[in-house]
C-alpha cells in the first residue's frame, strides 16, 4: 500500500513538472540578444539580475550585435559629471548615455572585445576607428584602459594615445598632467593622458570652436572641431 502511494505521488509530481522549462539565460551583452532590430534592450554584465542595465544595441551596421557603451548625438545630456556617476552610468539608452565604468569592466573582463568608434561632423561626413582589442581594468586599478589593434575607417587613430591611462573626472584626477586636472580643463571625463587626442565626453558644441573642450577626435577634425555625434560600441571578438 505504501509503495502504491509513493508511486502515485511520484506520478503526480512528474505530471505537474513535465511542462516546466528552465528560464532562458539572461543576455550578457547585445550579441546574446537574438533580434534583428536595433534598439534599447536590457543586459546583465555579471549575469546576476542585480546587474541589469539598459543599452542601445546596434544590430544593423557592419558586424551587428554592437553594445553601445557611450553615445553623444544632440547635447541633451550633461557629461561633465562625478566619478561615481561615471562608475555607475547615466543618461538614457534611447539617446545620449554612458553605460558605466563598472559595467564596462565587468563585460570586458569576461571575454575579449573589439571596439568601434563612429562619428559624424555637422556637414554630414562620417568616419570610424576600429580597435581589435578593448578592455577596462577594475576600479582598484583606476579603470585603466587597454586598447590596441587600430584599423582605420577614415577617422585616424586618436585613441591609442590614451592606452594604459586611468580614468579621470573633475573630482578624481588620475591623468599625467602634473599641475592641473585634464577633466576640469577640458570639461569632460576620460582616460586622459597629458591631456587628450580624443575627448568624446567633452562639452557639446557645434562644429568649429576656439576651445579644446568639445567632442574632439584630433586625427579626423583637429582639436578645434566639436563633432555632431560620436558613439563607442563593443562586440565580442569572433575566434
Amino acid at each position: 500500500m505504501k509503495l502504491v502511494l509513493v508511486l502515485l505521488m511520484a506520478s503526480v509530481l512528474i505530471s505537474c513538472t513535465a511542462g516546466l522549462q528552465p528560464p532562458p539565460p539572461q543576455p550578457v551583452d547585445c550579441s546574446e540578444i537574438y533580434s534583428g532590430d536595433s534598439g534599447v534592450y536590457t543586459i546583465y554584465p555579471t549575469i546576476r539580475l542585480s546587474s541589469a542595465v539598459q543599452v542601445y544595441c546596434d544590430m544593423e551596421s557592419a558586424g551587428g550585435s554592437g553594445t553601445v557603451i557611450q553615445r553623444r548625438m544632440d547635447g541633451s545630456v550633461n557629461f561633465y559629471r562625478s566619478w561615481n556617476q561615471y562608475k555607475m552610468g547615466f543618461g538614457n539608452a534611447a539617446g545620449e548615455y554612458w553605460l558605466g565604468l563598472e559595467s564596462i569592466h565587468q563585460l570586458t573582463r569576461a571575454r575579449n572585445y573589439e571596439l568601434e568608434v563612429e562619428m559624424e561632423d555637422f556637414e554630414g561626413n562620417k568616419a570610424f576607428a576600429h580597435y581589435t582589442t578593448f578592455r577596462v581594468e577594475a576600479e582598484r586599478d583606476g579603470y585603466t584602459l587597454r586598447v590596441f589593434g587600430f584599423i582605420d575607417g577614415g577617422a585616424g587613430d586618436s585613441l591609442s594615445y590614451h592606452d594604459g591611462m586611468k580614468f579621470s573626472t573633475f573630482d578624481k584626477d588620475q591623468d599625467l598632467w602634473s599641475s592641473e586636472n585634464c577633466a576640469v580643463e577640458y570639461t569632460g571625463a576620460f582616460w586622459y593622458n597629458d591631456c587628450h587626442y580624443a575627448n568624446p565626453n567633452g562639452a557639446y558644441q557645434w562644429g568649429p570652436t576656439d576651445t579644446l573642450s568639445g567632442l574632439v577626435w584630433y586625427d579626423w577634425k583637429s582639436s578645434h572641431y566639436s563633432m555632431k555625434s560620436i558613439s563607442m560600441k563593443i562586440r565580442p571578438v569572433q575566434n
